[in-house]
């Protein structure tokens, strides 16, 4: 509270009166509660920084090395050092693996993380989902959808069967970064379907002939 000390003035009968001084003294302890108060609500009310995880699906491991998942509409990526990239589409088929459908050995072609490389691949494997979704854009930008409805059939359109798998498999020399680097671009291309997969000992092989 504030306090106002006063003093002063004359004593005797004939002296002169003399002004009045006053002293003022605050007293900061109200303030200094109500700091502690508001310092205490904000740190129990605020939202502290929560840290950011990243989803990433792996499929069930075969029961045998030599059994091999079959997937629809499947494009690989293989990392390696040195930002190397390798790609193939369809099934892996090596010399000495069961061949049911027939088809050539797979070989591996190189690419890279550029807008011509691995962003124009994954654009023209992925053309049909990313027209479905840039027509369910337009309908909700002319608000013919609701926000919901927009979320639920673009991840419908991504999920759909047909629709493009992405399978990321890496050697012992790629490095983290180009694993993140390949996932950010899967998200802009709108690959729904994507998965971190084991390099099998013949791409391993196939993988060290195509890079030396």
């Amino acid at each position: 509270m504030a306090e106002v000390n006063t003093g002063g003035g004359g004593h005797g009968k004939h002296e002169k009166k003399r002004a009045k001084k006053s002293s003022t003294r605050i007293d900061m302890t109200p303030m200094v509660d109500l700091a502690f108060l508001l310092l205490t609500f904000f740190v129990l009310t605020s939202t502290f920084a929560k840290p950011k995880t990243m989803e990433i699906n792996y499929p069930a491991k075969p029961k045998s090395e030599d059994e091999q998942i079959r997937v629809n509409n499947a494009l690989t990526f293989i990392l390696t050092k040195d930002d190397g990239l390798y790609y193939y589409f369809g099934q892996f088929y090596a010399d000495g693996m069961p061949n049911p459908d027939g088809k050539p050995n797979t070989t591996l072609t190189k690419t890279d993380f550029s807008s011509e490389g691995l962003h124009k691949i994954l654009l023209e494997k992925n053309l049909p989902t990313t027209k479905a979704i840039n027509d369910l854009t337009d309908k909700f930008k002319r608000k013919e959808i609701a926000d919901t409805t927009y979320k639920r059939l673009a991840n419908k359109v991504k999920g759909d069967k047909d629709a493009l798998t992405v399978l990321i498999k890496a050697d012992d020399q790629a490095i983290y970064k180009n694993v993140i680097d390949m996932i950010d671009e899967l998200n802009i291309c709108n690959i729904g379907k994507y998965a971190v997969v084991d390099m099998g000992a013949k791409e391993n092989e196939l993988l060290k002939a195509t890079s030396k």
